[in-house]
């Protein structure tokens, strides 16, 4: 059954893929479990800060500006399809996701909406390479970031310094997995910051604008930025630190909270990581020991792996845990600093499981 969520979303939400939130959508990660390496456009997770805009890609231009270029850029949607393109499959995560767990297990409740773990998923992205436009359009020494601003509703803009704006893999994307970029995801270009929250690959671009000094939007000193009494405040405007990177994480493929048969399971669930390819997950049952799960297919760096367990469950209500570890020893921790916004929760979490005869 296909449902909408108050026009604020174009694509259809049927209740067996998705959590809806409201103008957001959660992917159920029980609808993943069949699937492929990659999210399908139809069950990616959509968050937003307004309604998905209708832009008519004939009349959309993009505009590359500002101090830090020489001479600027602007390109229609078939001169940016024109460019030479790349494909990076990266993952995308919300800031928020995991947010629910603030309350659920550091009894410490925290603002915004209450993902659970649906809100990321992995794609192929086709674009070009946001060096490429920076260049054309004469890149200065002394650029300092670089800012795309969407054309939604809040005109979202997120600076990005030049270093990354520059890296491998940041590219302004028109493709994803091999469709015309859905409008809930962009349509018709959007920016890929790999590694980095997704508020950071802005949607709907329309204009990057390139500056010689730092740049302070509502998005990195309001929104977006760590406040708590672990995070040191920040000089200036800003409340806290902003948020960039995106840490190791974990989820498995089962619905919250999970009914299964006793005796063997196989599992499944996926564990990815901004800072690179994951070199083990383990699992834990109702707090018992650590032991490894199974790797299983492609582990590309920055996008995600899949692994499996086995277990001869018994009648009951049980708690599996598992904890995922990348390929620069960062792991998933017991628990994670307070902030009130609710950002960044990667800890290790408890998944209900009951087992009936």
């Amino acid at each position: 059954m296909s449902e909408e969520s108050d026009g604020l979303i174009e694509k259809p939400l049927p209740s067996e893929l998705f959590y809806d939130h409201g103008g957001n959508t959660e992917t159920r990660w029980e609808a993943m479990a069949e699937g492929g390496y990659t999210t399908p456009n139809d069950r990616f997770y959509v968050r937003s800060h307004g309604p998905t805009p209708k832009i008519d890609a004939a009349s959309w231009t993009l505009r590359v500006e500002g101090p830090g270029v020489s001479r600027g850029l602007t390109l229609s949607y078939e001169d940016l399809l024109a460019l030479p393109a790349v494909s990076v499959t990266r993952v995308l995560e919300c800031a928020g996701n995991g947010r629910i767990f603030f309350a659920e297990q550091e009894r410490r409740e925290a603002e915004g909406t209450p993902w659970r773990l649906g809100a990321v998923g992995v794609a192929e992205w086709t674009g070009v390479p946001l060096r490429r436009l920076l260049e054309e359009a004469g890149l200065e020494s002394s650029a300092v970031e670089v800012m795309p601003e969407g054309l939604d509703e809040p005109r979202l803009a997120r600076p990005l310094p030049r270093e990354k704006a520059l890296a491998d893999g940041t590219i302004l994307a028109h493709t994803m997995n091999g469709e015309r970029l859905p409008p809930d995801h962009g349509y018709p270009a959007r920016v890929i910051v790999p590694g980095w929250a997704a508020v950071v690959s802005v949607k709907w671009v329309g204009r990057i604008f390139v500056s010689a000094e730092p740049l302070l939007t509502y998005w990195n000193t309001e929104e977006y930025v760590l406040i708590g009494p672990d995070y040191e405040p920040q000089e200036g405007p800003g409340r806290g630190p902003a948020i960039t990177v995106t840490y190791v994480n974990s989820a498995l493929e089962l619905p919250w909270p999970a009914r299964l048969p006793e005796g063997p399971n196989t599992i499944t669930g996926r564990a990815w990581s901004g800072a690179g390819a994951i070199s083990q997950v383990e699992y834990s049952i109702d707090g018992g020991y650590w032991q490894p799960a199974r790797l299983t297919g492609p582990n590309m760096p920055g996008a995600w792996t899949r692994f499996e367990l086995d277990w001869k469950a018994r009648p009951g209500e049980h708690e599996l845990r598992t904890r995922a570890t990348d390929e620069r020893g960062n792991t998933q921790p017991d628990s994670v600093p307070y902030n009130e916004q609710g950002y960044l929760y990667n800890a290790v979490v408890a998944h209900p499981v009951a087992i009936s005869r």
